[in-house]
C-alpha cells in the first residue's frame, strides 16, 4: 500500500490461510491502508480463513478507528495477553537452555527471570549473551557473572512494578522536568508533549483503567487520556524522533 503496489498486495495477502498482524492500531489515520485492510479482511473472512490481530488496546477504545473496522474486530474473540509470569519466563529459559546446550545454574536462571521483566526476545538474548561471554572468557556461570554481563540490559527500574506513578517519574526525568509539571494543568508544548507520552505509556505498559490513569495524571477524564495516548500512537507511527523517544523510555522501564 505504501508503495502503491495494491495489486501485488492483494495477490499476496488474499490467497493465504492465516493472516497475522501485529500492532493494528498503527493503521489509525491511514485512510488508504484502512481501506485495503478492510477489503482484505472481508475477503478472507468470507472464505473462512483465520485472522489474528494484536493491538495495544481493545477495539472499543480505538475511538478514531472507522466503525466498520472496529465492529469487525469486536466480532472476534478478544484475548488479553498479560506480561509473562516468573514461572512462564523460567519455562522459556529452560527451553532456551536446552536449545543452547547449556545447563544454566538455577541462580543464573532466577536472576534472568527476575530482572528481564517483560520482553521474551530480551530474555532469550540475555541467555545467548551469557553463553557466548562465558565461553569466550572461560568464566563459570554465576549470579555475579550474570549481573556484570547483563548490566546494560537491566533497567534500574526492573525490580519495580510499572505503575502510572513510576511512568510519570521516568518521563519527567527524561525530559528534565518535574513530575508535578506532568500532572499539572500547564499547556506549554514542553510540558504537554511529555504528559501525552506518559498517557500513552500508561496505556501501553500497565493494566490500569483509564479512570485511574486520569486520576494519577492530575484528575483528568478518560477522554483526555484517550486523546493524548492516541496522539502519541499516531506520532510514533509517522515520526521517527517520537518513536525513538518512546523506545528509549520503554527501555528505561524495562518493557515488552
Amino acid at each position: 500500500v505504501k508503495t502503491n503496489k495494491n495489486t501485488e498486495f492483494r495477490n499476496k495477502y488474499r490467497n493465504i490461510d492465516v493472516l497475522l498482524i501485529d500492532d493494528i492500531q498503527f493503521i489509525i489515520g491511514k485512510v488508504s491502508t484502512q481501506e485495503e485492510f478492510f477489503n482484505t479482511f472481508n475477503d478472507l473472512y468470507l472464505l473462512g480463513k483465520q485472522i489474528v490481530i494484536s493491538s495495544d488496546r481493545p477495539p472499543k477504545e480505538m475511538e478514531t478507528l472507522p466503525d466498520r473496522l472496529r465492529t469487525r474486530f469486536e466480532s472476534g474473540l478478544p484475548v488479553d495477553i498479560q506480561i509473562p509470569t516468573y514461572e512462564t519466563k523460567m519455562a522459556i529459559i529452560n527451553k532456551k537452555s536446552e536449545a543452547l546446550g547449556i545447563d544454566f545454574p538455577y541462580e543464573v536462571k532466577d536472576y534472568v527471570a527476575t530482572n528481564i521483566t517483560s520482553s521474551i526476545r530480551e530474555l532469550e538474548g540475555a541467555l545467548t549473551k551469557l553463553s557466548a561471554y562465558s565461553k569466550l572468557s572461560h568464566t563459570p556461570l554465576t549470579a555475579e557473572f550474570a549481573e556484570n554481563t547483563l548490566k546494560d540490559l537491566i533497567s534500574p527500574y526492573s525490580k519495580k512494578e510499572i505503575t502510572p506513578e513510576l511512568i510519570i517519574d521516568v518521563v519527567a526525568e527524561h525530559f528534565h522536568i518535574k513530575p508535578e509539571d506532568i500532572i499539572s494543568h500547564k499547556r506549554s508544548a514542553d510540558i504537554a508533549f511529555p504528559r501525552h507520552i506518559a498517557m500513552y505509556l500508561c496505556r501501553q505498559m500497565t493494566q490500569t483503567p483509564l479512570e485511574a490513569i486520569g486520576k494519577a495524571l492530575g484528575g483528568r477524564d478518560h477522554s483526555t487520556i484517550l486523546y493524548g495516548s492516541e496522539k502519541i500512537a499516531k506520532e510514533t507511527a509517522n515520526n521517527e524522533t517520537t518513536k525513538s523517544t518512546i523506545d528509549i523510555l520503554i527501555k528505561k522501564l524495562n518493557p515488552s
